[in-house]
């Protein structure tokens, strides 16, 4: 318990970094980065790059303040699977080429690239996180590290802020923030590295709208 309110308790300090800083995000203004933010940036690079399959719970919690709960899978390169559990119907799966968002009891949905999103960082088979983005700020509360970053391939404005724990050298959570400033957290917990999964499952499809002439 007093691990637990020590992390929230420094998940809030770093929220509140994090907000501090969100004009010059939405800009995705760059920093100029020390020894010691070069050094955390490569930590978390490493943590990424250092496995090739995960597994885990999440829970995510919108900007409204409503959370919901699932399992997250992911295998390089480019797959990542979000099954919430019940009663949400949603499913969150990319193929490595497409992201599908997908209504369950409906099958009907949408894709977006997932070369469009900030969650191809996280996939891709090596990333370099000092080259292929603009890092908007680096704080560093009570051994939890974060990291804003904008993705140079990305044309849609938005970043993404990850949070990870130096003690455990663990992802614990991530914000992604889109082109309007809406902002949807992520916290992780159980993530096991390096397991057997199943590729079938990172391949969805979608009714798609019948045209009529």
């Amino acid at each position: 318990m007093l691990k637990f309110l020590r992390y929230l308790l420094a998940s809030i300090m770093l929220a509140a970094s994090v907000a501090g800083g969100a004009h010059a995000a939405q800009k995705n203004e760059p920093i100029t980065l020390n020894d010691e933010q070069r050094a955390a940036i490569a930590r978390v690079n490493d943590y990424i790059n250092s496995f090739q399959t995960l597994r885990g719970d999440f829970v995510q919690t919108s900007d409204k303040g409503q959370s919901v709960k699932g399992v997250v899978m992911l295998s390089k390169p480019g797959k990542i699977r979000f099954d919430y559990a019940p009663p949400s119907p949603l499913l969150i799966v990319s193929d490595g080429k497409w992201l599908t968002i997908k209504n369950k009891v409906k099958e009907r949905g949408d894709q977006v690239p997932l070369r469009a999103t900030p969650l191809r960082l996280i996939v891709a088979p090596k990333i370099d996180l000092l080259a292929e983005t603009v890092v908007l700020s680096v704080e560093d509360v009570d051994g939890l590290t974060s990291i804003a970053l904008a993705d140079k391939k990305d044309q849609m404005g938005g970043y993404i802020v990850l949070t990870y724990d130096n003690a455990q050298n663990e992802l614990q959570q991530w914000i992604i923030v889109d082109g309007k400033g809406r902002r949807t957290t992520v916290q992780f917990a159980n993530l096991e590295k390096d397991i057997e999964l199943n590729q079938k499952l990172f391949n969805e499809t979608i009714k798609r709208k019948e045209v009529r002439n």
